[in-house]
């Protein structure tokens, strides 16, 4: 009986382009990875600046406030001890003009510092929310950058979708807090 002889030659080298195919893919996946994820440290950096400094911001507006708030207090205190002085200088029959003058001068130096202060209690909430942000947008750019790690670890490519999710959500949060 005769062997029948099935050509496999031509098998063999199909299958080999073909893993070389597969590999040369893995590699480009491979280097669209290593660059997302190079892109992500980027943005997670900027973010990480830009919250450090409406952190500073919050802080310098927040210090301001404090310091008008107690200048208005202040003026509120010695506005208080002119009007006890005209009430003595009436009861005495006195001139009290020139405490009239003074008490008005208290009563507008304190509405200018109230509406200094809010102002600047306002740009301190500004800020904070900025910084809060932005931290966000670095937690969530680092959580993607570790998932991309493990992508390229396990070379599991739905992980790396999954990390350009979370890239997509941090970008938003960047671009939010940079508004």
């Amino acid at each position: 009986m005769e062997e029948i002889e099935v050509p496999t030659e031509h098998l063999h080298e199909a299958i080999k382009e073909e893993i070389e195919e597969q590999e040369e893919k893995k590699e480009s996946w491979s280097m669209y990875l290593a660059i997302s994820t190079a892109l992500m440290a980027v943005l997670a950096a900027l973010g990480s600046l830009f919250a450090g400094h409406h952190s500073n911001e919050a802080l310098i507006a927040q210090i301001k406030c404090s310091d008008t708030w107690a200048h208005y207090q202040a003026k509120s205190i010695k506005y208080e001890i002119t009007a006890l002085m005209k009430e003595v200088k009436t009861q005495k029959g006195a001139d009290i003009e020139k405490v009239d003058v003074r008490l008005e001068g208290y009563k507008k130096d304190q509405e200018e510092l109230k509406k200094e202060a809010e102002k600047s209690e306002k740009e301190s909430e500004f800020h904070l929310d900025r910084h809060v942000t932005l931290a966000r947008s670095v937690t969530i750019f680092q959580i993607s950058i570790a998932i991309s790690a493990i992508a390229m670890l396990t070379k599991r490519k739905f992980l790396w979708y999954g990390s350009m999710a979370f890239s997509i959500v941090g970008f938003v949060l960047f671009i939010m807090g940079l508004r």
